[in-house]
């Protein structure tokens, strides 16, 4: 793919998620009373405030700003970095970009995605009630549950790059996901309320399987998308791996 196309590609998605973000924040504003109270802007009880509008509570809202990020992190990196298979001196911005892919915007995308849409099929009520579709417009909701797995497939198949340790990128993952756990625990205790519905009808155990096989999926995802880039550059890492070699050997 021409550097122009790729270039364009990339600044066209980062533009569309920064728009997205500043439609919801600034047009749409503070979400109506009925849905603050379902995602934790009103405090349930008397003893502790929780200064949220509804939209900072959601993993949906994390990925949308660390997609923006990684696709300008990709911007960057086309002006002032490199696209090649094997530079002779890798830039920092290159393997900034090479490792957020790897170890968030990826397995968090996907897992997105995948996980709204699934639990919209078996009951919205659980991740998207009806109260939101007076407030928010069909095509935010697929920004921000569809779009972001299309482009990111889009961005794995048209510009190469080397994974990082598997090590190295699952304990970034991991470090994402804990922080958000302790987000939502955070919230549980001092606004009373789970931010997603489902985790309402889960008792202890439940909710504690719940969070592991969550995590067991995003780890799952990351194995999903270190395999996908095998797969798709097989011809430039082969290369990438015999120039290494060749050059030890020298």
């Amino acid at each position: 793919m021409s550097l122009l196309i790729l270039t364009s590609f990339h600044g066209l998605t980062a533009l569309h998620y920064f728009y997205s973000m500043y439609y919801d924040l600034c047009v749409i504003g503070e979400y109506p009373k009925e849905v603050r109270e379902i995602f934790g802007g009103t405090p349930v009880n008397d003893r502790y405030q929780l200064p949220l509008k509804g939209r900072e509570v959601f993993l949906t809202y994390w990925n949308l700003i660390l997609q923006a990020i990684y696709f300008t992190v990709c911007l960057v990196n086309d002006f002032f970095g490199t696209n090649e298979v094997s530079p002779r001196s890798t830039p920092l911005i290159r393997k900034l970009k090479d490792y957020m892919l790897a170890a968030f915007a990826f397995p968090v995308a996907l897992n997105v995605g995948v996980t709204f849409w699934t639990l919209m099929a078996i009951d919205r009520e659980l991740v998207f009630p009806k109260a939101l579709d007076a407030v928010f417009p069909g095509w935010l909701n697929h920004v921000m549950h569809t779009n972001i797995v299309i482009f990111m497939l889009l961005e794995i198949c048209t510009s190469f790059r080397q994974y990082p340790s598997r090590k190295y990128g699952l304990t970034g993952l991991g470090i994402f996901m804990a922080c958000y756990l302790v987000w939502l625990h955070i919230i549980r205790h001092f606004g009373g309320i789970w931010v997603y519905p489902v985790l309402d009808v889960l008792n202890l155990p439940q909710r504690i399987l719940f969070f592991v096989v969550s995590l067991a999926f995003s780890v799952g995802l990351y194995l999903l998308g270190e395999f996908f880039n095998s797969i798709i550059w097989t011809k430039e890492l082969k290369q990438l791996k015999t120039g290494t070699t060749s050059k030890k050997i020298k």
